[in-house]
């Protein structure tokens, strides 16, 4: 007689990835909120287990409990949103509009505008190299 043996769903990070997915928020804008590197969040997501600490951090930056993190399951998920009924009036649209950005806007620009200016001197001094080595070069000619 044949055995099937149903998957593990202990993959913590896989979780975490999914529910980050779910409420439309991308890793760059949860490692914002958290501190970290959006390569750190995706090898948080990739691991099988993670710290409680760090667990905590990311259930509160993602608006969930760490038991929701936990007992997180694809099947609740579609049971839930299958057997949802909304009580509200199909003219209420406020839900459309409650919708809260998990980094601020304004650092975002000031880090593009920083990183521009980075580049922007790196091309400067680029230009100034080949210039003077362009100068260098008809020296050894002209001599």
């Amino acid at each position: 007689m044949e055995t099937a043996t149903k998957p593990s769903n202990s993959h913590i990070g896989k979780k975490i990835s999914r529910i980050r997915e779910l409420r439309g928020i991308k890793q760059e804008a949860l490692a914002s909120e958290l501190g970290l590197s959006q390569q750190t969040v995706s090898r948080i997501e990739q691991s099988e287990t993670i710290e409680e600490e760090v667990l905590e951090k990311i259930a509160t930056a993602l608006g969930v409990s760490v038991e929701a993190i936990r007992n997180f399951s694809e099947e609740a998920v579609f049971n839930n949103i299958n057997t949802f009924h909304d009580n509200s009036s199909l003219n209420d649209y406020s839900s459309l509009f409650n919708y809260q950005c998990t980094f601020n806007p304004i650092d975002k620009l000031i880090e593009l505008f920083e990183k521009n200016e980075r580049l922007h001197n790196e091309k400067v001094e680029l230009l100034e190299r080949l210039l003077l080595a362009e100068k260098e070069k008809n020296q050894h000619l002209n001599t």
